[in-house]
């Protein structure tokens, strides 16, 4: 990487989407699109306000994140936990008030807590996401500072969301404003690297909240799905990924009428199996390792029939661990603790890549393909694990080709096969 702006990230294919290169730009030289061939956020630099400082490319989680340094930073010690990072305590909670609760993804947990913290003066606005009220199939990050914009910002959003830009709008408040921000584990890379250089963004982030990630869905994925639901993208008026109890739902509105899609079939779809970005099958975090508080679904046998929702929750920070504390005193949320080992149990699907991620590293590197540079300790990966990470790069390979669509009912079948002989022999080789 000779050139040492955004464009060398973008050209390496090493892009997050997450927008930190946007807020932190002095010049306003950077913009996100979409690259709708691809289906992801791409930042696009203008190179005649550019005077390649470099400050993009500084901040970029995509090219290299040192977990040692920004672990050592924040919470002034390495993790002792190669799976969940650093951490104070784990719980299984939900927001009290049903509202919240019902109409979240899962409990309600960051919403309630949000609204917290801005009725008890410790925020003053929190950078959150809702879908566009004018563009319905894309996100919307900004800065929400009353209680309804935070419930607007309620439900998951399973596509590409370039949220760090709205840390421009943190930059431009008052002095003294106070904010909380909410991201996936990229967008909290990118927040964390921007502050260790930007002091005013340091002191006016106060909150950070990270939900846990498997991956992002490309825009392909949701247009996959429309696909294959014979919905034209310009004939949708509202769109939900997620919500109205637990798992919950989509909700896809067009004008008088809406379509419903439970969570379960969903992801049968082969929405979640064959869109992820390259990017995303590279990521070394997560259970958003450097957050304040991490959230994600309670996944556990014993809840499943829970229709109302819960979340598996880590506090890493004493600043979070207080937020819970207060929160659940005042009877706005209720938490019981949890060990470890149930938010492993939990999420053991999406802590697994963390151990295959060096085989995946090697494959792509194998590829000719640029990959990141991590400062972490990472599992020996064995040949099982790199099978799996060559049939996550040809599962990608085929979504990303709209030609290849017709044939992915076909190819899911037999990757289940492919993927039950190698559980068979992973699970015969550890007994």
């Amino acid at each position: 990487m000779d050139n040492k702006t955004i464009e060398s990230v973008v050209k390496d294919g090493l892009c997050t989407g997450c927008g930190s290169c946007v807020a932190i730009c002095p010049l306003d030289a950077i913009e996100m699109v979409i690259d709708h061939h691809k289906g992801i956020y791409l930042p696009q630099l203008d190179k005649e306000r550019c005077n390649e400082c470099g400050i993009c490319f500084e901040v970029c989680p995509g090219h290299a994140v040192d977990f040692k340094q920004l672990n050592l930073r924040i919470f002034g010690k390495q993790p002792e936990d190669i799976l969940l990072g650093n951490y104070l305590n784990c719980y299984i909670g939900h927001a009290s008030d049903y509202d919240i609760r019902y109409n979240s993804a899962s409990g309600g947990l960051i919403t309630a807590l949000l609204i917290f913290a801005l009725e008890q003066g410790v925020i003053d606005g929190a950078l959150v996401t809702r879908m566009s009220e004018n563009n319905p199939l894309e996100p919307q990050p900004f800065i929400a500072r009353t209680r309804e914009e935070i419930i607007s910002a309620s439900k998951s959003k399973y596509c590409p969301v370039p949220a760090n830009m709205a840390l421009k709008e943190i930059l431009k408040a008052k002095e003294g404003e106070k904010f909380a921000v909410v991201g996936l584990p990229c967008h909290l890379h990118g927040i964390r690297k921007a502050e260790a250089i930007n002091k005013k963004l340091k002191e006016r982030i106060v909150l950070h909240l990270g939900i846990f990630c498997n991956h992002t869905p490309s825009f392909l994925a949701t247009e996959y799905l429309l696909h294959r639901m014979k919905v034209k993208k310009g004939d949708v008026k509202g769109f939900h990924y997620r919500g109205e109890g637990w798992p919950g739902k989509m909700t896809i509105k067009l004008g008088s009428r809406e379509i419903f899609l439970s969570y379960a079939d969903c992801w049968a779809s082969g929405f979640g199996s064959f869109f992820h970005s390259m990017r995303c099958m590279l990521c070394a975090d997560a259970a958003a390792e450097l957050a304040d508080i991490s959230f994600g679904d309670a996944w556990l046998p014993e809840l499943r029939d829970d229709k109302t929702g819960k979340s598996m929750l880590i506090s890493r920070r004493e600043t979070g661990e207080s937020l819970l504390q207060n929160a659940s005193a005042e009877g706005r949320i209720e938490l019981t603790g949890v060990s470890k080992d149930k938010v492993i149990q939990a999420h053991y699907g999406n802590l697994y890549p963390r151990k295959s991620l060096k085989a995946r590293l090697s494959l792509f590197r194998l590829l000719g393909k640029e990959a990141p540079v991590y400062n972490i300790e990472l599992l020996k990966p064995n040949h099982l694990t790199y099978l799996r990470g060559l049939l996550l790069y040809l599962d990608t390979s085929a979504g990303s080709k709209r030609y290849l669509w017709g044939l992915l009912p076909a190819y899911a079948s037999l990757r289940a096969l492919v993927i039950g002989v190698l559980t068979r022999k992973q699970k015969g080789t550890s007994t």
